[in-house]
């Protein structure tokens, strides 16, 4: 298995819409109704967001190629393009997305070390994102790699407010 990373650019915007839909509706559905969740998706993931995203010089996108096939992104944010207050000294991440049948092969390690390179290349002090409270896989492998819970925030799945834990880890 061969692993490469890409920065996304304009011309990877229709993969990047397809890859946040499947992944997002994979990982969520089963726990949220299915108005709430087009709701979202449709929100999020259209293709004038994503495209306004991409083109903020705050934030970055990286897809994970397995071999030579798209198996997920990661995406990062500082200054304004956070979702959270959170200073000039934290890089948030905002998503790590990996398609179900590449999930358990180390894709989410390798796109979180990315993660962790941009923010040391970046001086940045602390790296933070926020995770859906139900989430446990996503909780259990954070705090493995060092994050602890700071707090929370709410999250709107369409009408549905929902709590998503807010969780730090401390650069050296």
């Amino acid at each position: 298995m061969t692993l490469t990373i890409k920065k996304c650019t304009h011309d990877d915007l229709a993969m990047l819409q397809e890859i946040s839909y499947e992944t997002f509706n994979e990982t969520f559905k089963h726990q949220n109704s299915p108005e709430n969740m087009n709701a979202y998706l449709e929100k999020a993931f259209n293709l004038n967001q994503l495209e306004k995203e991409l083109a903020n010089s705050s934030s970055q996108f990286y897809f994970v190629y397995v071999n030579s096939e798209v198996a997920g992104y990661l995406k990062v944010n500082t200054n304004e393009a956070q979702s959270e207050e959170m200073g000039d000294e934290s890089l948030e991440i905002e998503r790590i997305y990996i398609r179900n049948k590449f999930q358990k092969h180390g894709l989410g390690k390798f796109l979180f070390n990315k993660a962790m390179e941009i923010a040391m290349e970046r001086n940045k002090k602390k790296i933070w994102l926020g995770v859906w409270e139900k989430n446990e896989n996503a909780i259990a492998f954070y705090k493995k790699m060092g994050f602890v819970q700071s707090g929370a925030h709410s999250f709107y799945m369409g009408d549905e407010e929902q709590i998503d834990f807010i969780m730090i880890k401390t650069l050296l």
